[in-house]
């Protein structure tokens, strides 16, 4: 700031004809001692690395609960989902690109619906999904094939007619074979998904392309696909782990290794625990272990399946066309109940002053636990910044 203002100090000299140069001896010893690499052209200002940030969700789990919650907010009949979503809409809309991850296949409009063990949930989710900033869903999920191929091609038809992306379930091979890339400040990222299986349902022979299943030799041929196609940063979303175990699985943490060590791979995010899960540092390359629930409600809910987090990765150019995760940030959510189901940022809530002590103590609680499963795989010691 004070360089600013001398700055400015000197330009308003200039400009009423005072010269605020040393002597030409003075300059001459300044010229001497000053490298030749510090000293810019006249006008010339040091060039700006670019940077791009890219914000990951945790699992949008659509159980009963959450369509009747969204059909009490629409009043009048119909659907309603974005006021679950309306308290992180400020910090998911703020990202240049923002990816939630969609577990559930989608039905007709009119249904019918169905919640676990094979979920067939509203479409008209993903208006709230749209309204709140996000900009694709990954949908490679043990619950993909729940209703299986119609399930598939009426969730994607719903993405397309929502003017959303998304990746890890097709229409065809050809669909399949294609990396999505997003256009995002003139630079291209793209988004692969994948899953660990299916609860046991089998794709159709001869349609395995239906919905991406985790297999690392195909995930790193599709991600230098990605690079041939033009893309200059390569996120990936797994669906993987043990549900409920806040540690990474050795197939996670194995797995991981393998996928980092690709230059094609930049960062991934990882869902299906419905806890949250670890941060790692790899390689210099990030691992989001598990996200959590974004939004769920569980028949049985309980602290852990209410928390989660948005991951939030600042990508620096740090040469032409070649991008890294510079800063990595978690962004802690809570899924309240009562009186209305509601996704909100504890750290957004305590800054309320209107915020009631019960409230408030029970935000804390939220941080405490977030922050130690977070913390456990070194991430604090490799940078990640934790919100609040």
């Amino acid at each position: 700031m004070l360089a600013v203002v001398a700055l400015a100090a000197g330009i308003a000299l200039h400009a009423a004809g005072v010269d605020l140069l040393p002597s030409s001896a003075a300059r001459a010893r300044w010229v001497e001692a000053t490298p030749v690499a510090s000293a810019p052209a006249p006008g010339a200002r040091p060039a700006s690395k670019r940077t791009l940030t890219v914000l990951g969700a945790g699992d949008v789990l659509i159980h009963p609960e959450v369509w009747q919650q969204a059909q009490r907010d629409a009043g009048a009949g119909g659907f309603d989902f974005f006021p679950m979503f309306r308290p992180v809409s400020k910090t998911v809309a703020g990202a240049d690109l923002a990816l939630c991850h969609m577990e559930t296949p989608l039905a007709a409009p009119g249904g019918p619906f169905a919640g676990y063990p094979a979920f067939s949930a509203p479409p008209q989710v993903l208006q709230g999904v749209k309204r709140a900033g996000f900009d694709g869903c990954s949908t490679a999920s043990n619950h993909s094939i729940d209703k299986g191929e119609a399930g598939v091609v009426r969730t994607i038809e719903a993405f397309d007619a929502a003017g959303l992306g998304h990746t890890g379930t097709f229409r065809s091979a050809a669909e399949a074979s294609t990396p999505k890339i997003y256009p995002v400040r003139g630079v291209k990222v793209a988004h692969l998904s994948y899953a660990l299986g299916f609860n046991g349902l089998n794709r159709p022979a001869g349609k395995e392309w239906l919905a991406n299943r985790i297999e690392p030799a195909k995930i790193l041929a599709m991600a230098k696909r990605a690079r041939q196609a033009g893309a200059e940063i390569v996120v990936l979303s797994m669906h993987w782990g043990t549900e409920y175990q806040h540690e990474p699985n050795a197939d996670q943490r194995d797995v991981a290794k393998v996928l980092l060590a690709s230059p094609d791979i930049d960062a991934i995010l990882g869902h299906h625990a419905h806890v949250v899960q670890p941060i790692e540092k790899i390689g210099g390359k990030w691992v989001v272990y598990g996200m959590g629930n974004q939004l769920a409600r569980h028949s049985q809910p309980i602290d852990e399946n209410r928390e989660g987090i948005m991951a939030r990765l600042t990508f620096t150019e740090e040469a032409p066309k070649r991008w890294k995760v510079t800063t990595i940030e978690a962004i802690p959510t809570w899924v309240e109940l009562a009186p209305d189901v509601r996704l909100v940022e504890p750290v957004r809530v305590l800054a309320d002053p209107t915020t009631t002590a019960a409230r408030r103590s029970t935000c804390e609680a939220v941080l405490d636990r977030i922050r130690e499963h977070l913390f456990t795989r070194g991430a604090r010691k490799a940078g990640l910044v934790v919100a609040g």
